[in-house]
C-alpha cells in the first residue's frame, strides 16, 4: 500500500495470548512504515509469549496492560479508545473473541473495545479445532453482525503440529486487508432481497422453501462495509440484522414485491438474493384446513416476478440475480440472464446430498458460477461471509465499468 493513500494515523494494537504473538513486533514495524502511530495494549496471557520491553522499544510508546493505571491516567480505557482511528487485535485468541462477544470488561483491552467508537479488526490465531468449534463460530458470526471485521484466519501447519484453519494471516495479507480503506460502493444505494417467502394456505400452514437467508444477509453486510447505503428486504429468517443496514421485514412474495418496488427507483444496484415463491394459493382458508380427506387439491397462481419487474423499469438499477439450480446450471442461468435482462447472475447447485441435507441452503458454505453478458467464471466453495466480500467487490467493479461505458457512449 502507498503510504500517501492511507488515511489511518493512529492504530491501537491489541496483543492476546498465543504463540503468534511473536509476530506482533513485525506488525508494529510495518504499520510504522506506512506513517501510522502504533500504541500497544497487551493482555496478561500475552506476557507469557512476548515481553513488554520488546513491544515498547519497537512502538516507541509505553505498553498498556492494567485497567487501573498507576499514574494520573484514571480514564485510560476511554482515552485510548478515543485516540485510535482503528483497533487491530493480532493475534486474537478464542478467549478474547468470546469476551468481546459477550461484552466482558475484565481487562484493559476488552474494556477499551467496549468504549471504542472506531472500527475494530480481529486477526484470529488458534488451534484449528478451537476455530471450528461451534461456540467460536457462533461468537464470530455475532461479532460480524455488529460490524467487527475479521482478518483471517489462514489455513496451514500450526505450532501444535496440526493442520487447518487457525493460523494468523501472513503479515503482508493481514496489513493489505487492514489498511484497505477503499470504499468501492461509497455513495451508492444498494437494495437486496434475502431469505424465503411464506405463502399462506390457512392460518396455520404455508408454502415455502429451504432458503436460510445467509447469502443475502452476508451480501448486505459486505455492501455496507464497502460504503453503500443498504436496504435489505428480508423474508422470515433467524438471523441478526446486519450492522448499519436498513431492514424491511416481509412474509409473502406480494409483500416483498411491494417493498422492493417502493425502494427500487432510489437504488443504484439491486441484488435479488431471495428465494421468492413462484406460486401462491388462489384462496387462503379462513380457518385451519382439517385432515378430513385422503387428498387435498390446491389451486395456485403465479406470483409477481420481482426481478423482471425491476429490470424492466425505465430508470432501472443495475440488476443482479441468483439462480439455484438442480440441473443444467449453465444453460438455465444463461437463459435467465438473457430473459430478465440482467447485468449479472450468480448460480449455484442445490438439492439433497447423500446425507439428506439440502446443498446450498442452510449452509455456511457456497460455491457459485457467475455469468455476465461478457463471459463467466467460477468461485470455489468457501464461507458465505468471505464469498459475499468477493461478490460485492466484483459487483462494484462491474457496475463501475458499466457506468463508465454508459456515460462515454
Amino acid at each position: 500500500m502507498n503510504k500517501s493513500q492511507n488515511p489511518t494515523h493512529n492504530v491501537l494494537l491489541g496483543v492476546t495470548g498465543g504463540i503468534a504473538a511473536y509476530k506482533s513486533p513485525e506488525i508494529i514495524r510495518r504499520l510504522q512504515e506506512l506513517g501510522i502511530t502504533v500504541r500497544v495494549v497487551m493482555t496478561e496471557s500475552a506476557e507469557k509469549f512476548i515481553g513488554e520491553v520488546t513491544l515498547q522499544a519497537i512502538s516507541g510508546h509505553p505498553v498498556y496492560k492494567d485497567i487501573f493505571s498507576s499514574d494520573d491516567r484514571v480514564m485510560e480505557h476511554i482515552d485510548l479508545a478515543r485516540w485510535a482511528d482503528k483497533i487491530l487485535i493480532a493475534p486474537c485468541s478464542a478467549d478474547f473473541i468470546a469476551k468481546l462477544t459477550h461484552g466482558f470488561a475484565d481487562n484493559l483491552l476488552s474494556t477499551l473495545c467496549l468504549a471504542a467508537e472506531c472500527p475494530i479488526f480481529l486477526a484470529p490465531a488458534m488451534n484449528q479445532a478451537m476455530w471450528h468449534n461451534l461456540a467460536t463460530q457462533d461468537n464470530v458470526e455475532k461479532l460480524k453482525s455488529r460490524g467487527v471485521e475479521f482478518l483471517g484466519p489462514a489455513a496451514g501447519n500450526q505450532a501444535c503440529g496440526e493442520v487447518g484453519y487457525g493460523r494468523l494471516l501472513e503479515i503482508n495479507q493481514l496489513l493489505d486487508e487492514f489498511c484497505n480503506t477503499e470504499k468501492l460502493l461509497s455513495g451508492k444505494k444498494v437494495l437486496i432481497t434475502a431469505g424465503p417467502t411464506q405463502e399462506a394456505l390457512d392460518p396455520v400452514r404455508y408454502i415455502t422453501n429451504h432458503s436460510s437467508g445467509k447469502m443475502g444477509y452476508a451480501l448486505a453486510q459486505q455492501a455496507q462495509r464497502a460504503g453503500a447505503e443498504v436496504t435489505l428486504v428480508s423474508g422470515p429468517v433467524h438471523l441478526p440484522t446486519p450492522n448499519q443496514v436498513n431492514i424491511v421485514n416481509v412474509i409473502s412474495a406480494k409483500q416483498m414485491y411491494d417493498a422492493v418496488m417502493e425502494n427500487a427507483e432510489q437504488a443504484d444496484i439491486f441484488i435479488a438474493a431471495a428465494a421468492v415463491a413462484d406460486y401462491s394459493p388462489v384462496d387462503i382458508a379462513e380457518q385451519k384446513i382439517k385432515k378430513s380427506q385422503s387428498e387435498l387439491n390446491l389451486e395456485l397462481k403465479k406470483n409477481p416476478d420481482i426481478l423482471s419487474e425491476v429490470s424492466s423499469m425505465d430508470n432501472r438499477p443495475f440488476c443482479i440475480g441468483f439462480a439455484a439450480e438442480t440441473e443444467n446450471l449453465e444453460t438455465n442461468a444463461k437463459e435467465k440472464l438473457t430473459r430478465k435482462k440482467l447485468e449479472m447472475i450468480i448460480a449455484n447447485r442445490v438439492g439433497q446430498n447423500e446425507s439428506g441435507e439440502y446443498k446450498g441452503f442452510n449452509s455456511d458454505q457456497n460455491k457459485v458460477h457467475i455469468f455476465t453478458p461478457m463471459g463467466s467464471h467460477e468461485l470455489p466453495e468457501m464461507k458465505k461471509s468471505i464469498l459475499a466480500k468477493q461478490l460485492v467487490e466484483l459487483i462494484a467493479l462491474t457496475y463501475e465499468k458499466a457506468y463508465e461505458k454508459k456515460h462515454t457512449t
